[in-house]
């Protein structure tokens, strides 16, 4: 496959170095512009058949792990989770999801399995996802969150 190099644009390079990341699911690839020389890191995602999520609405469309990325790094914001960290939850999650049978998966159940992680992780994250994820109508359904948190500890 043809690579375009960021720097010249020049569309041939070679492969200097392969190996595989995040659980042999993606292969990073280290390439050299044939053109310019300079070298530059690629990352391929083996394909797989999409999974649709099936949000609140009944609406469908196929899992973005960016979204859940992005959710993910709201609520740790400003906590000592790192983006290794995240990035870490996200391809557990997104691991999972694509190893179901079912090639539907609902937001709750994404949610859910974040929150799961969170809960590991940093508790005022798992709150704070918490928080968004379930839609807290008020300061009662917040404390109720927070009570069962502490009684699991």
């Amino acid at each position: 496959m043809k690579m375009k190099c960021p720097f010249c644009g020049y569309t041939e390079s070679k492969v200097i170095d392969s190996r595989s990341a995040d659980d042999s699911e993606r292969i990073r690839r280290r390439r050299e512009c044939l053109k310019c020389g300079k070298r530059f890191t690629t990352h391929e995602i083996i394909e797989t058949v999409p999974v649709i999520v099936v949000k609140r609405d009944k609406s469908r469309e196929s899992f973005d792990r960016n979204k859940l990325t992005n959710g993910l790094v709201r609520a740790c914001e400003k906590r000592p989770v790192s983006i290794d960290k995240i990035e870490e939850i996200v391809n557990k999650i997104e691991s999972k999801v694509q190893s179901s049978l079912d090639r539907e998966v609902t937001t709750e159940e994404i949610g859910e399995l974040a929150m799961k992680e969170l809960k590991n992780v940093d508790e005022v994250s798992y709150v704070r996802f918490a928080s968004v994820y379930r839609s807290f109508k008020d300061i009662e359904t917040f404390m109720d969150e927070l009570n069962k948190l502490l009684k699991e500890k």
